[in-house]
């Protein structure tokens, strides 16, 4: 079956508009796009267009396509109503599996069949999410992080019965809108980045747990050392280089044997009430007396500039150094 080419899709239904959902919705609206968002809380427009007024001065810096604007927005309860007209659909609600089933069954008795359906699901198996859908061969993972409307990350993975075109189609436009699509190659929960995160949170868990750190004092461990690192060239180009002329091989040589000494902990510590308030104080702590928009703005300011310096000084001028979709294998 044909999909929806990438340069004919001019509306995006947009299912959710929670955080991750008015994030797609800013990001859409800077590409020059309509979007149609639904959502039966009837609180939800009025948070939706409070969110992407906050995120618009991030928007705008990265640069808006022509014709763009917040005025294209329009909004809907009626699920039916937002994806009969749309060119391409991402669900942004809810991470529990029944209800993104039972969503996906929706969507795909009222949108166009030459559509494709994406989630914005953080872990969930395609399979599942599918597993309703009429024609599941056009759904798709499409797995963003926030803030959606700036970083240009997005995890694209199918399902048992996801075609390869499909994958290719949502790689096409989600490059259109200035994302940077990632391939999972295999279908697994929580994806590639998820699941080195959680390696990482369950860590800080046990050293808050444990009273080794403070919350500050963790994330302080990260953005001032190896963040910084990350953000340019990653885990595994951090490491070659940091093993100066012998690279990555002068790198295992090294540090290889710590792989037998037990530094950290994988497994998740209990949750207890006294951790969960420890993690919930030492946020609040960190945070301070700044209001949440205000930091949403600030860390925007500082994500768009330092995407700005990483165009300057690290992607090669012909392209942007990002791995090519691998669409053989989709």
């Amino acid at each position: 079956m044909t999909l929806t080419k990438t340069m004919d899709i001019h509306t995006v239904g947009i299912v959710g508009a929670g955080v991750i959902g008015s994030g797609w919705a800013a990001r859409c609206l800077g590409a020059g796009l309509d979007v149609i968002a639904t959502d039966p809380s009837p609180a939800a427009e009025t948070l939706m267009r409070e969110n992407i007024d906050n995120a618009w001065p991030a928007v705008e810096r990265l640069g808006l396509a022509v014709g763009a604007s917040r005025e294209r927005l329009a909004f809907t309860p009626d699920l039916a109503e937002a994806v009969a007209g749309a060119d391409f659909v991402q669900e942004s609600v809810p991470e529990r599996e029944d209800v993104k089933i039972a969503v996906f069954r929706d969507i795909g008795r009222h949108c166009r069949r030459d559509v494709v359906i994406a989630s914005s699901s953080s872990g969930l198996l395609p399979s599942r999410i599918q597993s309703q859908t009429d024609n599941p061969s056009r759904v798709v993972i499409g797995h963003p992080f926030s803030p959606v409307y700036a970083l240009p990350l997005v995890e694209i993975t199918g399902g048992e019965r996801t075609s390869h075109d499909a994958v290719v189609a949502a790689g096409g436009f989600y490059k259109r809108i200035g994302m940077r699509p990632l391939h999972v190659r295999k279908e697994i929960d929580a994806y590639l980045s998820d699941r080195l995160q959680c390696a990482m949170w369950h860590e800080a868990l046990h050293l808050i747990d444990e009273g080794v750190a403070t919350v500050p004092e963790i994330d302080a461990a990260i953005t001032g050392g190896p963040g910084l690192r990350w953000a340019v060239m990653g885990m595994c180009l951090a490491w070659h280089a940091a093993g100066g002329p012998g690279g990555m091989r002068h790198t295992m040589e090294q540090f290889g044997p710590t792989l037998e000494l037990p530094w950290t902990k994988l497994k998740p510590p209990k949750l207890t009430d006294g951790l969960r308030e420890a993690i919930i104080a030492g946020s609040e702590d960190e945070a301070g007396n700044r209001d949440f928009r205000e930091i949403e703005r600030r860390r925007d300011a500082c994500i768009v500039g330092f995407l700005e310096v990483l165009k300057e000084h690290w992607y090669p001028p012909e392209d942007d150094g990002w791995p090519e979709l691998d669409t053989e294998n989709a």
